[in-house]
């Protein structure tokens, strides 16, 4: 790019000087050009300046909301027939309103809007031609075909020899007669598939397709309705009664498909079905059925919530569903599954990660959080109870290696979602009293849980469990659990304070007494289980100073060691798994030390049992695993240190953060490498596929962060995208926090910017890219994301119209030419490249076409730019939109004085690309109409084309000596110029 990440990061991005410092240079011209340049500029700003004029006048208005539907500005248009509307007396001027504004909801695509603004034009004038077409159109849309044949019948009554009528009128009939053969075979087909699946003697074969088509048919609106409409329901029920799970798979899926964005049929199905029931499936041992019931459960809550993504019409917008008591059943139902022995460990999961997905508000600005309250009045002892659950004790609940962890997230959820201090305290007195109630000196198996709920809350909202440790007899039984002959006080003791040792800065008790309470357990125990566990605590104590090289806690070479033994178990299949991922915790830590990063990224069977390790179905390892790896990538955030506080501190004798050796730049790179050689990115790729609550936006934060490190080098992105990695990053740029996703987007946007898009997102996968690349198009990020985004855009709007549509779409056109405004050559370079390729596309074409705007005139001012890329990207604009359009022909002629010297400059221009778009303007003014061949023939540019064209005939140049013979020839057609007889 010829500048440094630095430069970039220095102006920010987005410069709205950019555009004044721009314009000053083409208003420094010729004093003729001035008045008139001068003159729309100051228009222009006049008209920013102005206080709008308050019409009152009904007829205005309209004309005022023409204007604006005849420059597609649909939304002015709309504010104007509406305030027209509030002031209109004359019923025949109401009913022209109301179809005006009918005509921009079906341009906008809001066609329950447009058909409602037809019908009260049709009210006042039943014969209204216009408001019965467009009120069939919006049917049309809206899937009403009777209701949409009826009104085109009535216009083409009304004007029989109109063939657009006619026209309109035979396809609707076909479309409804298709439609009711549609209707019939399903039904056939659905009654067909059950037989199939029912009938115990069919094929196997035969019914593995019946299942599989049931299932997509529940995912089509009409196949759902005929399952629904014809006794279906009772059918999928036997189906599950069976207990054969390929077909309890088949009609739980069809369910879901049904009651998908569909609030009418979920209700109805929820009551046909009944909670419990989906609860007892849902508990089921078979990992697949669980999930496909949870599922079902989420397709139900989403369309009682009315978070479903499709909108629905017809019969389904006149229902008033009250969906609050069904909600709060299928919540207290979910909450009476954690403490309860018949629930499997998985069903137990799927129960906590529902709660986790529904309950807390997903946007703090909302400020309900009535269904929060709810749950902690109705539930926070069960969820407290999970959590506290010891997994080598008898009569422990079924667990999986998840859901504890799982249950610490919904604690951290529920605390974060709370919204005063009398929430909170209550909060926290439920919880006391809780653990007060197993704290007994005497029964030392009830104490155990007491403390092992602590260390669940303290995973979970850590500032309330530290205040929890506070509580009386709550440290003297960690202490006195430390000291106990039994290895499974010791495990939960030592757990205990390794959670308690989060936040040293506010954990005091740990730091006095922590080091001393593990190292006399690690030398003592002969447990392995224990001994690692007490190591990691001592990793987590041993890096408080984090990366600042200056603030070790242990004598040189301790860190190093204590890494080197957590490898070592790391690497022993012969210790468990539960046990094997406490050694990555204490890598997690031990890993700020750049020594320790060196060492691991060297070991290939570490990194490869760390990968294997995150790839497994435990997924409480996800944190540690994307810590070990953001530790290794250097791809944390670090402060920039400021040479003169740095000497400010030196003379008042306060610590200045050092940085290691092996953390400078070449360093961190060689890890890179070593990682995405050793296939860091499939693993990467399965922790995002992750679907547990246990992948927080935090974990997803730090999974972007090791992405756009691994993308730093263009020479990687191939590998990453290989292993899967374009597709592992669309999630986490659309969910999580506000870095994760600025980070994700950006490591997007270094793929998007060399690969091929139906490589690196093959499908309709490429589409869910354009948000994030548009995001990155603000003034709020640097330039360098500016850039790579912008190269990204310009990539695909040179792939398909497709995406060109959905870059649109997307609303990043005013971006894009804010960007070709921007004082930087490179930025105003790629964004005018990215413009070129879109400019093919028939919506940008009319924004150019449209009067009041200055976008043809900055292509043409950028076609005289000193940058023989920015020159090219506009040439190749201009010579599209030219070629496209004869209006903006003769428009290109009128935006400025300079167009014939810019254009001339082009066709003598000493790179070819440039000399070849340049000519192919031209020959496009000329094709266009005789008076601008004429000007053209009376400037230098004929003496200019004779030369080109005149050249000898050279393959290299084949192509602009052929465009500027086909101009002189179209002179020659045109009379103007004839060839010369040889002397």
């Amino acid at each position: 790019m010829g500048r440094s990440r630095a430069h970039f990061m220095g102006w920010g991005g987005g410069n709205p000087g950019g555009l004044f410092a721009f314009l000053f240079r083409y208003l420094k011209g010729p004093p003729s050009v001035l008045p008139k340049i001068g003159a729309h500029f100051g228009h222009t700003f006049q008209q920013i300046g102005k206080q709008p004029i308050l019409m009152d006048n009904a007829s205005q208005l309209k004309e005022e909301g023409n204007k604006y539907f005849q420059g597609n500005d649909y939304e002015n248009a709309i504010k104007s027939y509406t305030k027209a509307l509030k002031v209109a007396k004359d019923k025949s001027l109401q009913a022209v309103l109301f179809r005006n504004r009918a005509a921009c909801f079906l341009k906008k695509e809001n066609y329950a809007q447009a058909a409602s603004d037809a019908s009260r034009a049709i009210d006042i004038n039943a014969s209204d031609i216009k408001a019965l077409y467009r009120r069939s159109q919006a049917l049309e849309k809206l899937g009403k075909l009777d209701q949409a044949f009826k009104d085109i019948q009535r216009c083409a009554t009304i004007e029989p020899r109109n063939k657009n009528f006619q026209e309109t009128l035979r396809r609707l009939g076909a479309s409804i007669q298709e439609k009711l053969r549609v209707q019939f075979s399903t039904d056939a087909r659905v009654q067909q598939m059950f037989e199939i699946l029912l009938d115990e003697k069919s094929e196997k074969e035969k019914r593995e397709k019946a299942a599989n088509n049931l299932i997509v048919l529940g995912r089509e609106e009409a196949g759902a309705e005929r399952i629904f409409q014809n006794n279906g329901l009772n059918l999928l029920l036997r189906l599950i009664d069976t207990k054969n799970p390929e077909l309890v798979l088949a009609a739980i899926r069809t369910l879901s498909g049904m009651c998908t964005d569909h609030k009418a049929r979920a209700t109805a199905i929820l009551h046909m079905l009944g909670i419990g029931n989906i609860c007892l499936w849902m508990s089921t041992n078979h990992e697949e059925i669980s999930l496909a019931v949870s599922n079902l459960l989420q397709a139900i809550i989403d369309s009682l919530t009315g978070e479903g993504k499709k909108e629905e019409h017809g019969k389904e917008d006149a229902l008033v569903l009250d969906t609050k008591k069904d909600l709060k059943a299928v919540t207290m139902r979910l909450l009476d599954m954690l403490p309860n022995k018949k629930v499997s460990g998985q069903g137990r999961d799927r129960a906590l990660n529902l709660l986790n997905k529904n309950i807390p508000r997903k946007d703090l600005r909302i400020h309900d959080n009535s269904r929060t309250l709810f749950v902690i009045d109705n539930g926070l002892k069960k969820i407290l109870k999970v959590a506290g659950q010891i997994p080598d004790m008898p009569n422990c609940l079924p667990l999986t290696e998840n859901t504890q962890l799982t249950a610490s997230v919904l604690l951290n959820k529920l605390y974060d979602d709370l919204r005063c201090d009398p929430e909170r305290d209550n909060f926290r007195l439920l919880c006391e009293e809780y653990i007060q109630s197993k704290i007994d000196p005497q029964d030392m198996d009830k104490t155990l849980h007491a403390i092992q709920t602590v260390s669940g809350v303290l995973q979970g909202p850590f500032d309330l469990g530290n205040k929890l440790l506070g509580m009386k007899g709550v440290m003297e039984m960690m202490v006195a659990l430390c000291g106990s002959e039994r290895e499974i006080d010791q495990l939960v003791a030592v757990e205990a304070l390794i959670h308690a040792s989060t936040k040293l800065s506010r954990a005091t008790f740990i730091i006095t007494n922590g080091i001393s309470l593990l190292k006399e357990i690690y030398k003592k125990t002969q447990n392995e289980k224990i001994k690692i566990r007490a190591l990691v605590g001592l990793c987590k104590l041993g890096s408080a100073g984090g990366t600042d090289y200056g603030l070790r806690q242990f004598a040189e070479g301790s860190t190093e060691k204590l890494a080197r033994q957590c490898r070592k178990w790391l690497c022993n299949p012969a210790i468990d798994t539960r046990t094997r991922k406490w050694a990555i915790e204490g890598l997690a830590y031990l890993t700020l030390d750049a020594d320790v990063k060196d060492d691991f990224v060297e070991d290939e069977p570490a990194m490869q049992a760390m990968f294997e390790l995150a790839k497994t179905s435990d997924k409480t390892i996800l944190y540690s695993v994307a810590t070990v790896l953001v530790n290794c990538t250097n791809s944390y955030d670090v402060k920039e240190i400021i040479p003169e506080l740095v000497q400010l501190a030196k003379f008042s004798k306060q610590h200045v953060p050092e940085e290691h050796p092996k953390d400078k730049k070449d360093f961190v790179s060689k890890r890179v490498k070593r990682l995405v050689a050793a296939g860091v990115t499939s693993s990467l790729v399965c922790m995002v596929k992750a679907d547990s609550a246990i992948l927080t936006d935090q974990t997803k934060e730090l999974l972007a962060r090791v992405f756009l490190a691994l993308c730093e080098d263009a020479k990687d992105r191939g590998t990453i995208v290989a292993q899967g990695g374009g597709k592992a990053l669309i999630p986490l740029a659309l969910e999580g926090t506000e870095v994760g996703k600025i980070k994700a987007s950006h490591a997007l946007a270094k793929i998007a910017a060399i690969s091929n898009p139906d490589i690196a997102f093959p499908g309709e996968r490429v589409y869910e890219v354009v948000r994030p690349l548009v995001s990155l198009l603000n003034t709020e990020r640097d330039g360098l994301q500016n850039y790579e985004a912008l190269l990204g855009l310009t990539n695909f709007s040179g792939r398909s119209d497709k995406l060109r549509q959905k870059i649109i779409k997307e609303k990043a056109l005013p971006d894009i030419e804010n960007y070709m405004f921007e004082n930087h050559d490179q930025l105003r370079q790629a964004a005018t490249e990215c413009m070129c390729n879109l400019v093919v596309n028939k919506e940008v074409q009319e924004r150019f076409i449209a009067d009041g705007n200055d976008r043809l005139k900055l292509l043409v001012l950028l076609c005289g730019e000193d940058d023989d890329k920015v020159q090219n990207a506009a040439a190749g604009a201009l010579a599209m939109l030219t070629a496209a359009h004869k209006r903006l022909c003769h428009k290109l002629t009128e935006v400025t004085t300079q167009w014939l010297e810019i254009l001339q400059r082009l066709c003598l221009h000493d790179k070819l690309n440039v000399q070849h778009r340049g000519l192919v303007i031209v020959y496009n003014l000329i094709q266009a109409d005789q008076e601008l061949a004429k000007k053209l023939v009376e400037s230098e540019m004929l003496e200019i084309l004779t030369i080109v064209g005149k050249q000898a005939d050279d393959p290299q140049r084949q192509h602009v000596l052929k465009v500027a013979r086909e101009c002189l020839v179209k002179f020659m057609d045109y009379g103007m110029i004839k060839p010369m007889s040889p002397s």
